[in-house]
Formats: structure tokens, sequence, C-alpha cells
């Protein structure tokens, strides 16, 4: 009979990625993979450090597991562990703590799975986190999107983040790599390849002209240069960026983006606050001016560009003035949606020594303020879209009659199923937009 391991998740769309990965490892070993509200031998936490009551939520999660087989091994892995190995040691329960880098190797340190008196720490020290593990995730259900992680770590210095120090310096996969394991994905079915990092569009390796000679002169390549490359090849498929900073997104990318169809017409970039006093002391490396011009540009550029924004709340030093000048700021952009975080007091940082302290309530309201915001941005997006003809990727789902999918621009969508639409690029017309989904009648070919 098969062991069984189950893991849990936390944060972004990376941590799920290198979740999978993992889980494939164990899968290579003759292990089953089953839910992790189910009994298991192995439970596997892949942590967050940006999640608010990290230490309290991975106390839970591993209480969770052990309700379910109070004689499971539990690994805890991820940036919190890379942060607080010594914390996540002293959980009850909890029999070893992997670091970043660790948890792609769990096997060469875990040889036996079982229950243990005390945990085991395998966490290396940030500066030795340089190597680069590929990785990607994909749906369960059906082939239809994968997310592919294509860079690690971050050379910024941004206030309030503890990501440089738990991923490491920036690093990227080989463009080689790249576009072999693209191949693959598109071969096994895969529409939609969603490219991820910490952060992507600081994406830099080098390319070699002659594979066979390596000791030949390389060129560099950025983000745009992968992505010509990945155009190059032939198939039904598009490409996503998931997120990627404002002072990266560069006329290439847009002119790229705006001239070819494979590329979605959307873009996640955060902002994280429309003040240019609180830009400052977050540290980044652009202005509101910056900012509101990148905007306007894509906006004009692009047909139909769906624009995400990541903003924070509440850092320290943030007035009421600095709040509603940020609100304001947001209102008046041509954008689709926002995400809101709440700032939140992160150790090792330069932030958490910062004057200005907001009250956790006077927080919360802000942020539920924004959040308010992004309804209404949403709504008024998907509004704009009634009556346009748009390509839709539809999903293998069937809720309520319904089959589901996203537009290039992320914009969801749902139409009557039909089993012939699962996984193909299908032009639909807008009939109506209704609480955050937008209803459409297909058009005639079932193709992109």
């Amino acid at each position: 009979m098969s062991s069984k391991v189950a893991f849990h998740t936390l944060g972004c769309k990376l941590n799920f990625a290198e979740t999978s990965t993992i889980g494939r490892q164990f899968k290579e070993r003759g292990f089953d993979v089953v839910d992790y509200n189910d009994n298991a031998d192995v439970y596997v936490i892949n942590t967050c450090t940006v999640t608010d009551n990290a230490e309290k939520e991975c106390r839970q999660i591993v209480r969770r597991a052990l309700r379910n087989n109070p004689n499971a091994f539990v690994a805890v892995t991820g940036c919190y562990a890379q942060l607080r190995p010594n914390e996540i040691a002293k959980i009850e329960g909890v029999d070893a703590v992997l670091g970043s880098s660790e948890k792609f190797n769990l096997f060469s340190f875990i040889d036996h799975f079982e229950k243990k008196n005390l945990s085991c720490i395998y966490v290396s020290p940030a500066e030795k986190l340089n190597s680069f593990s590929s990785s990607y995730s994909t749906d369960a259900d059906s082939r239809t999107r994968a997310f592919f992680k294509i860079q690690d770590g971050c050379d910024y210095k941004c206030s309030f983040c503890t990501i440089p120090l738990a991923r490491g310096k920036s690093r990227s996969a080989e463009p080689e790599n790249v576009i072999s394991e693209f191949k693959k994905l598109l071969t096994s079915g895969y529409k939609e390849i969603i490219l991820t990092g910490v952060n992507v569009g600081d994406y830099t390796s080098y390319l070699h002209q002659n594979q066979e000679n390596k000791h030949e002169e390389a060129h560099e390549i950025g983000l745009y240069g992968l992505l010509k490359m990945m155009l190059e090849v032939k198939g039904d498929y598009r490409i996503r960026i998931s997120s990627i900073e404002p002072n990266l997104l560069t006329d290439e990318i847009l002119e790229l983006t705006a001239s070819d169809k494979r590329m979605c017409n959307h873009f996640h970039i955060p902002l994280q606050s429309g003040s240019s006093k609180i830009l400052k002391l977050m540290q980044r490396r652009y202005s509101t001016e910056d900012y509101r011009d990148l905007i306007l540009k894509a906006h004009d550029r692009i047909n139909d560009l769906g624009i995400g924004i990541d903003v924070i709340v509440g850092f320290p030093g943030e007035t009421e003035e600095d709040f509603l000048e940020t609100y304001n700021f947001l209102r008046d952009l041509p954008i689709s949606y926002l995400h809101v975080f709440t700032y939140s007091e992160r150790p090792n940082t330069k932030a958490i020594e910062m004057s200005g302290h907001v009250d956790i309530v006077e927080r919360k309201r802000r942020n539920n303020m924004l959040r308010i915001l992004s309804e209404k941005k949403r709504n008024e997006f998907y509004r704009k879209m009634a009556g346009k003809e748009l390509s839709v990727l539809f999903e293998h789902d069937n809720s309520g009659g319904f089959i589901k999918g996203f537009s290039s621009n992320y914009v969801r969508i749902k139409t009557p199923y039909n089993l012939e639409l699962i996984n193909k690029f299908v032009t639909v017309k807008i009939l109506e937009a209704d609480e955050n989904i937008c209803t459409a009648e297909v058009l005639p070919p079932f193709n992109y």
C-alpha cells in the first residue's frame, strides 16, 4: 500500500508552482497525493512571509494535519521557514523545517518519514541562496493554465519586504531551459502559460548562439528577449505575465503585447502607494508621476487592456491625507481591479523602525475603502466590455449549467455549458456584466 502525502500552500502563485514541483518528487517515489483534510502519512506546508500572523497560521495548519493523523510526519518549508526556522521548530508536531533552497532537495535531507521528538532544521543562510530550481503548477482537473517559474529572488530593497532575505538575490532560468519546458507544457495540452517569479520583470540570463560551444561569448537576454523567443514557438497558446514592476514594464514589452494576440492584454503592476511621500519611505523605484504615465501609455497602446494593481494601506507615516491621495490617484486611473494589503510589521525590515504607527482599526478601515473601490473599478471595466468580442479560454468546470473561463484581458466570463468548449480559445460576445462575471454568447467557429 502506497504512502500518502498532502500539501498546504500559503501565499503567491510562485509558491504554488514550487509546491507542485515538490509534489512531483513525492509521486516519483511512489507516494499518493491526497487532500490536506484527508489522512496522510506526510504533510508538507509551504509557507509565506507576506501572510499576516504567519506563526499563528502555521501553528493552526500543523494542528489540522495532526488531527487527521497524530502520527504523521510534518515538514514546514518556504519563505517563513527560511526566515524563522527556530520559531517553527518549536511548534508542537513539526518534524522538519526546510529553507528556500532545501525544499527542492527534501529527499536528500529526509530518508525516513518517522515522527521525531525534536524538529530537524535544514536552512541555508540567505547569502547562499543562489541556485535556480525550475517549477510549474497546473490545473488538477484539466490541462488549461500552467504557472511557470522563470525567475526567483529579488535585488530590490523595499523597506517593508522580507522576500530578499527569504529567497536571496535575483536569478533566472537559462533561456534554453525555459523554451524546453515551455514546449513540454504546450505538448501536454496547456493553452495559457503564466510566467511567475519574485520579480519577473527582472529576468536576466545569457543566451549561447552555439549550444555545442559553451565557451563562446554569450549575450545577455532580458524578459523582452525571452518573450520573443517563446513566441517563435508555433502553437495554439497565450502567455500571461503574472506581475511586473512598473519600472521594468518597457516600451518593447508594451509594443509586443499590442502586436501579438498570443500575449495577454493584461498586466498586474504593483503600485503600493499613490503618495509620493510614502513611495519614498517604501524605497520604491518610481514616482506617482512615473506610474501614472506608464498606466496611461499602456492603456492608450493596447486595446481593452486589463490592469491590476497591488496597494498597501497603513504603512508607517501614512496620514489620512496620504491615504486619500492614494485613493484619489487610484480612482482616476483606468484600471480594472486592486489587490489590497494591510501593512503588517515584519522583523528585519527598515519599516518596522519607522515612526508614524497607524492604528490597526484605521488600517482595516482604509483597506475596506480600497476594496470597495476595487469592486467599483472591476464592475466598471466589465460593463465596458458589453457588446465586445473577446477571446476566452474555457475551463473544465460545470457550475450550475455554465462553463467559465478568462479572457485575454482577465475578465471572468460564463456561457451555457458545452463540452466542446473546454480548453479551447473561443470568441464570444459579451452580453452583460453581473457580480464580477460577464455573461457571453459563443460566436462560431470555436477557435482563436
